[in-house]
């Protein structure tokens, strides 16, 4: 039910949506006010296409970052989090294929074949069962082998669906297997969600955020509208109603 309710919330929270919507609202009646809906719909969508804006969203998501990893101790086990493979383009082609969320995937390759973690826990199931023939954690695993990593050194954890499921399956393994020292890796974006998610599961973790998106002051940027903009502040706002609603469910802390 809470990942059909957060795929239905994804429709409606983006500023594309409510810029639709309100200007729908705005031409159903030709009145001043109506008229004045309609152009908040349309300064909406342009604020949320501009590069600063987007810039600024994501700054505030990545900073101060949550970095407590310690380059000094060998880790029992790394934790990759998933979000990075495309599963419908690599059912199509039969080909390995991965988003700009690639870096997670690149970090923890590195940490192994470095020998600073001795195991690693990759995290992600099938987003929808209709996509199954793509499993996220599996698709990680056999790249990480293919790149050299022994497989018996990765544990596959193959059914969670979001980041707390991510945290509950990938905590049961830890304790199974007796692991002391954790490390979780994923982007910075995404990083205070996820080591909420291990907080509210009861799992001691250092966190090592990779991807960082942002750049310069928060505000930098050219002032002219642009899709790939409007694209980058929607998976920012994304990222805080997912804070949101996992606070208000006790699924981070």
């Amino acid at each position: 039910m809470f990942y059909f309710l957060s795929k239905i919330l994804d429709v409606f929270l983006t500023p594309l949506t409510w810029s639709v919507v309100l200007v729908l609202v705005g031409i159903s009646r030709p009145s001043l006010r109506r008229r004045a809906w309609a152009a908040l719909g349309v300064v909406l969508l342009v604020a949320f296409s501009l590069e600063p804006v987007s810039n600024a969203l994501w700054r505030a998501l990545e900073y101060p970052e949550v970095r407590t990893f310690r380059p000094d101790l060998t880790y029992d086990v790394v934790i990759l989090l998933g979000g990075v493979v495309e599963d419908r383009a690599q059912a199509s082609s039969g080909q390995r294929s991965f988003n700009d969320n690639n870096e997670r995937l690149l970090e923890t390759f590195d940490l192994l074949h470095k020998g600073t973690a001795r195991y690693a826990i990759v995290s992600g199931g099938p987003v929808d069962a209709s996509r199954a023939k793509v499993v996220e954690a599996q698709a990680l695993a056999d790249q990480l082998a293919s790149w050299g990593i022994d497989s018996s050194r990765v544990l596959v954890e193959d059914h969670a669906r979001n980041t707390y499921e991510n945290a509950v399956d990938s905590a049961a393994i830890v304790r199974a297997h007796g692991f002391k020292s954790v490390l979780v890796v994923t982007s910075a974006f995404h990083m205070k969600r996820a080591y909420g998610c291990f907080r509210a599961v009861d799992l001691d973790v250092d966190t090592l955020p990779v991807d960082f998106r942002s750049y310069g002051s928060p505000y930098t940027g050219e002032l002219i509208p642009r899709a790939k903009f409007l694209e980058e502040s929607t998976v920012a706002l994304r990222e805080w109603f997912g804070r949101g609603i996992y606070r208000a469910r006790g699924y981070a802390k």
